[in-house]
């Protein structure tokens, strides 16, 4: 007869939240429309830049008056943004951005803390319109960076910790958006690395991000079809949370055997 006992084991209510599921004919139609989006980019990169040899220059080269001047970039390339740290800081600005506008937008003002309660005189009330007009020139000179609408993760031939932590990053980042604009993110199963820096003209790609005010003649079938074929990202443990309703403490009782004891020699 086996012998058995008894062990108490407690689980963390911090569950992995899930990447989206996408099938692999979804996952190939996104790459494909992402591939047509940011061709041009790599065209631009291959025609006027020069890429880098990985040496510093000794000397600085004159330059050619004569040369005629190399054209911009492409408009899109204003909307794109490439690399995992570029993006994760990004992410976490957007997450702070919207806790601070829901903390805002939840708190009330007391009577005795509005504009209208305390009286103001004419020295105060030009300073404040001098500080406003100094806040909105500021805003002109750097306006706010726009949210993302779809991050794009070349998951296959890379360790998982490098991108493990975006479902939940995405998550907080869209609480501050309607759910049909969420931020939608896309991992690229199958090896899509070739095909990515080929239409980015660079010679790494690991994650790509789409901004949110991006010309729409560019990127709304793609942005549309996103939408369409992937769902937001939920974390089941944050909503419980948030609710403030108490769940008293889960101790699992798992019967476990117990090995034969080593006989001593």
């Amino acid at each position: 007869m086996e012998r058995k006992r008894i062990v108490h084991r407690l689980d963390t209510p911090y569950s992995m939240v899930e990447w989206p599921v996408i099938s692999q004919q979804d996952q190939n139609v996104i790459l494909e429309l992402l591939c047509n989006l940011l061709a041009p980019i790599g065209l631009h990169r291959r025609a006027f830049l020069t890429p880098s040899k990985g040496k510093r220059k000794r000397k600085q080269q004159p330059k050619d008056e004569s040369e005629p001047p190399k054209p911009p970039a492409p408009e899109i390339s204003d909307y794109v943004d490439v690399g995992l740290a570029h993006i994760s800081r990004h992410l976490q600005e957007m997450a702070a951005t919207g806790g601070s506008q829901n903390k805002g937008n939840g708190s009330s003002s007391a009577p005795n803390e509005s504009p209208e309660a305390l009286p103001q005189t004419v020295e105060e009330q030009g300073k404040e319109e001098s500080d406003d007009s100094t806040k909105r020139a500021a805003a002109k000179i750097k306006p706010p960076s726009s949210p993302y609408s779809v991050i794009f993760v070349a998951r296959s031939g890379q360790s998982p910790a490098f991108h493990c932590h975006f479902p939940q990053m995405v998550a907080m980042a869209s609480k501050s958006q309607p759910r049909e604009k969420a931020v939608r993110l896309v991992g690229f199963s199958k090896s899509c690395e070739d095909k990515l820096t080929e239409a980015l003209g660079i010679p790494r790609v690991s994650s790509i991000a789409l901004r949110e005010d991006a010309p729409a003649l560019r990127v709304k079938g793609l942005v549309d079809y996103v939408r369409e074929h992937v769902a937001p990202i939920e974390v089941a443990w944050l909503e419980e949370a948030s609710s403030g309703k108490y769940r008293e403490t889960n101790i699992e009782a798992v019967p476990t055997k117990i090995g034969q004891a080593r006989v001593k020699r």
